[in-house]
């Protein structure tokens, strides 16, 4: 029996790459985005489903549950980008950050949990980010909130461990998707302090992303956890440079670390 797959935010980037590899796979796959009307010539259904939103949630696991009668796997894509210096970010933009990328995922677990315990098993996959190891200057916020998903698995791993549901995060780098397009970028105001650093990160944020690495790479990645039996806690995806910096910060002192993320972004 083909395992079934609910990939939040499933319509581009990370997301679409995830679920049109494993459609390829054989899997029956179900793609979330709050606009489906946009996107009706997929490999795979694209399902109405706003994170912020949770009776759309449950809308979208009871039409998966009606249509096939069990949910074997949830990835966790669905995610906001955000940029600033953190005392110019509004309030307001802080809160709907949290609102998608972490306290999304956790609507998006919640109802899932009882039918992968009716089912005595499943398995959810948190998409984080490398940028949630560290604390990134004019991305502060975007770091915290995946810093908090990082850490909320490892919580609800211990939790779940009688039930048979297993939980992972899978942390990626840069990756070449849109998502530059869709984050929000606190303005750059020509009296602010922090215009000419901040200008500059943001700049050189952007060739990241231009820059990064093919999606396809997560794809595999999330084929080869499904297919692992007992999933560690932590997957990082990226260019080695990036998945390298986690392994500096556990070593070095603070200050050399926060010294070679200053230079890098020349601040």
């Amino acid at each position: 029996m083909s395992k079934v797959v609910l990939i939040t935010g499933g319509s581009s980037g990370i997301g679409k790459s995830v679920g049109e590899y494993l459609t390829e796979k054989g899997f029956v796959v179900y793609g979330t985005s709050r606009n489906p009307e946009n996107y009706k010539e997929g490999k795979f259904p694209i399902l109405e489903l706003d994170v912020k939103n949770i009776e759309t949630i449950k809308q979208t696991v009871k039409t998966i549950l009606d249509s096939e009668g069990r949910l074997d796997v949830v990835v966790n894509n669905a995610g906001a980008g955000i940029t600033g210096a953190i005392e110019e970010i509004p309030e307001a933009e802080i809160k709907a950050n949290f609102d998608t990328n972490f306290f999304g995922p956790i609507n998006v677990i919640k109802a899932v949990l009882p039918q992968m315990r009716k089912q005595h098993g499943g398995l959810i996959i948190n998409i984080t980010s490398i940028a949630g190891y560290m604390g990134l200057p004019y991305r502060g916020i975007y770091s915290a909130s995946k810093g908090a998903l990082e850490l909320l698995t490892e919580a609800f791993r211990m939790e779940l461990k009688d039930f048979n549901i297993k939980m992972t995060n899978i942390a990626p780098g840069d990756f070449a998707t849109n998502i530059a397009a869709g984050r929000y970028h606190a303005p750059l105001l020509d009296n602010s302090p922090y215009k000419k650093p901040y200008g500059n990160t943001l700049n050189l944020m952007n060739t990241h992303v231009d820059n990064g690495s093919d999606p396809n790479m997560m794809a595999q990645a999330v084929l080869k956890v499904i297919n692992t039996k007992n999933p560690k806690g932590h997957y990082k995806v990226g260019e080695f440079m990036q998945k390298f910096s986690i392994v500096l910060k556990r070593i070095l002192p603070d200050r050399v670390y926060e010294k070679i993320l200053m230079k890098h972004y020349k601040l």
